[in-house]
């Protein structure tokens, strides 16, 4: 489906669109796919066949909600339906009008399931689907599973108030229980039918229906990973059926996130199982721990597990009318990836603090230890250089830059000569080059030195079922900076000298290969820290918050080696959807507050990255709503269930109106925008962000929060982010070009230039 087109407004009737062919192939079968006595001429039209809880080959738990559609003038009496020869008839119940049955089946074998749907006279063809069941310890689709796998803490598994492991697979025991929110905003235990709680709360739905704040909680595992499926639920009365009359048929998917590496079933969140905002207008919440980031970042079997976790939901509760994603950070990329990878899985999104994907931020993030290293080498030989000016590093790293924010390693006194201040590098990034390109350096709850020692602590082998080995023996790695002229711009601006640009990129090396890197040291290892030398300059044993000892360094002669990516990564990063490629159709409000004063790691351009790898699939963001918020006092304004209501205008526009485009269908509200801290409106319109993706003069916005950029930014690559490894140009025509600006390198510098990069230096495109 293309964004030009509008989209279908629920899940339920995607189905119908995709099967319908089936329906029809089935009725115009020949006369030897035809039962005795069908002889004679077919009076009525076809079964239309639908399965509402996932596709047909995605079934998992043994169980999926059928929608039948039956052919006019056809009684739902007259209708039978099998699995594999077995009567279903009773599960399925019709609609007001009669026109359609639907229904649960159940107790499904692992494998194809045949469902067939018959009329008992003969009056219609028969129709057939096949269910394509998976255990609920899954896969489906993700390949072989992680191992070795470690169950969740007793005190992990607590979040969600669930009992002991069960077996191998982490399995607990499912749990159906209730509760009830206090006038003082807490959760309390509760039980249906009991006397009605002093401090119980009431809330008004989005229906304006006013109801006791209960809710219906169900914890269990899928795919190995903690789930929670949570409803508004007021009259429930315990019993297996749920009490459905308070939820507005939508439901929330909780994306949540944070960083790991994986092989952990993960540390459920409470509050975001029970997302208490959500719930109180009515919605339904689904979560699970293996679609938190900071249970692991393989986005393949995170998608895989909410498909699952959706298929239960609606097996258990019903066909929303639509589905909207939430969550920030990781979180944010779990809903433009599976928007893009599982078309219908979530029908719009809320990503908030957002990236467009998480592989294509290793391409930058993996610089800054590099450059901060060649910097802080700089002050230990003149600490009154232009770098004692934290600000100006944002010269070569992009991200922003402060002298007012500390940072550990300074304020300890572990780099004395460095003075206090920091970079978005520095206080947000620092570990996370080695969290996600070293081998040695992970953890998970539980797991014993000898099956850490098993373990290649990676990114890139947490999806080893995508990236595949090396002949080295570990995971392929799509990193690479070859031909990467770092500072390139600080170049062009005046901000470094031509001696200063070269000897950065003569020296600023790379990663070695896994297969040559050793433990991280102090301060990653903080007991490392309380023995050191200060007599020793650098006592690199020691203290090492650049990771130097696994970078690809110069022998002082020869420039520092750069770092090629491992053949076939790049594509398998790409073709395995794990990058972001702007083929997103749904309709999405980015919301982020600007925290680029305090150097979060969450900056600004990430939302316009998105955008534009939105615009470079198809030429077309109208899809996209960018929203910021300006920082403020702890208790910040929010404006998520703002956009919900927006969605949900939104929604319904797509549904009254499917003709139209995503954009034409856009309310009013759904336009880019900027809020300051207490929620009101500074400016919105679709110029508010010039300046960012074209050569306007900058719009309200863009000179309200000013954006920064990344160190391959600064290197010439585009806003995207996702350029892993450049196409490649000799230096002269670099110097043809004028790629240098206004500098014109001597014969000796152009000498340098063509031994720091022999295969020639990037060729970015516009």
């Amino acid at each position: 489906m293309h964004k030009n087109r509008g989209s279908v407004f629920s899940n339920t009737l995607r189905p119908f669109i995709l099967l319908f062919a089936l329906a029809l192939i089935t009725a115009c079968s020949d006369s030897s796919d035809r039962k005795p006595g069908d002889d004679e001429e077919v009076a009525l039209g076809e079964f239309v066949l639908a399965v509402l809880s996932s596709s047909p080959d995605q079934v998992s738990g043994g169980s999926a909600r059928i929608d039948i559609g039956l052919p006019e003038g056809l009684a739902p009496e007259n209708v039978e339906i099998s699995v594999d020869g077995a009567d279903v008839t009773p599960r399925f119940s019709p609609n007001d009008d009669g026109s359609r049955l639907q229904g649960v089946v159940t107790d499904l074998a692992e494998g194809d399931n045949r469902l067939a749907v018959n009329s008992t006279g003969g009056e219609a063809p028969e129709a057939e689907l096949m269910l394509t069941n998976h255990p609920a310890t899954g896969p489906i689709f993700s390949g072989p599973q992680q191992q070795p796998f470690l169950c969740s803490t007793d005190s992990h598994r607590a979040g969600l108030e669930l009992g002991p492991v069960i077996d191998e697979n982490c399995s607990v025991d499912t749990v159906v229980s209730h509760k009830y929110r206090t006038t003082e905003g807490g959760w309390a235990d509760y039980a249906p039918g009991q006397e009605r709680p002093g401090d119980m709360a009431t809330t008004t739905t989005s229906n304006g229906e006013e109801v006791d704040f209960i809710v219906r909680w169900e914890r269990g595992t899928i795919n190995r990973f903690l789930y929670s499926l949570a409803v508004l639920a007021p009259n429930d009365d315990g019993s297996e059926s749920p009490d459905l009359s308070a939820w507005n048929r939508r439901l929330v998917y909780y994306f949540q996130g944070g960083v790991a590496i994986g092989h952990y079933q993960g540390s459920p969140s409470q509050s975001r199982a029970l997302y208490s905002d959500a719930l109180a207008a009515g919605y339904a919440v689904a979560y699970s721990t293996g679609t938190k980031t900071g249970t692991h970042y393989n986005l393949q079997v995170g998608g895989e597990t909410a498909i699952m976790v959706k298929d239960r939901f609606i097996s258990a509760y019903g066909a929303p009318d639509y589905t909207v994603g939430v969550g920030g950070s990781g979180g944010g990329i779990q809903q433009y990836v599976y928007a893009q990878n599982h078309p219908g899985l979530i029908d719009a999104g809320v990503p908030q603090y957002s990236y467009p994907d998480m592989v294509t931020q290793t391409i930058h993030i993996g610089d800054c230890e590099l450059i901060e290293r060649w910097i802080d080498l700089q002050l230990q030989e003149d600490p009154n250089s232009k770098w004692a000016d934290w600000n100006n590093r944002s010269w070569l790293l992009g991200l922003n830059a402060s002298n007012d924010v500390p940072n550990d390693v300074t304020e300890f006194g572990l780099t004395p000569w460095v003075p206090q201040g920091s970079s978005e590098c520095t206080k947000s990034w620092r570990g996370l080059s080695p969290l996600a390109l070293n081998p040695h350096f992970g953890d998970a709850p539980g797991i014993t030195p000898e099956e850490r020692d098993e373990v290649e602590w990676t990114h890139f082998a947490d999806l080893i079922n995508i990236y595949g080995r090396a002949d080295d023996g570990f995971a392929r790695n799509p990193w690479d900076n070859v031909g990467v002229q770092y500072g390139l711009q600080a170049l062009r601006d005046g901000n470094i000298t031509a001696e200063e640009f070269l000897d950065l990129n003569f020296n600023i090396g790379s990663w070695k290969p896994e297969a040559e890197m050793v433990q991280e040291g102090c301060p990653f290892f903080t007991d490392l820290c309380f023995a050191l030398d200060f007599d020793q300059p650098l006592y690199p044993d020691q203290i090492d918050p650049w990771s130097w000892r696994n970078m690809a360094l110069s022998d002082g002669s020869n420039p520092a080696p750069r770092r090629t990516a491992d053949p076939g990564a790049i594509d398998a990063a790409i073709e395995s959807g794990m990058v972001n490629r702007g083929d997103v159709e749904i309709p999405l409000i980015d919301v982020r507050h600007y925290l680029e004063e305090q150097l979060d790691m969450h900056n600004t351009h990430q939302s316009f990255a998105a955008r534009q790898r939105l615009l470079n699939h198809d030429g077309d963001a109208s899809n996209q709503v960018i929203w910021f918020i300006a920082p403020g006092e702890e208790e910040n304004y929010n404006n998520t269930i703002y956009a919900f209501e927006v969605i949900d205008e939104w929604m319904t526009n797509i549904r009254d109106n499917p003709e139209a485009t995503v954009g034409e269908n856009r309310p009013a509200a759904a336009v880019d925008s900027c809020f300051d801290s207490e929620g009101e409106l500074i400016a919105s319109g679709e110029d508010v962000w010039n300046g960012i993706l074209d050569e306007e003069a900058p719009g309200t916005c863009t000179e309200q929060f000013p954006v920064y950029s990344t160190s391959r930014i600064v290197a010439g690559a585009p806003i995207t982010g996702d350029v892993f490894k450049c196409e490649l140009q000799p230096v002269a025509q670099a110097i043809e070009r004028g790629l240098y600006g206004d500098w014109m390198p001597t014969e000796e510098q152009v000498a340098t230039l063509e031994a720091i990069f022999p295969e020639g230096v990037c060729d970015y495109p516009e």
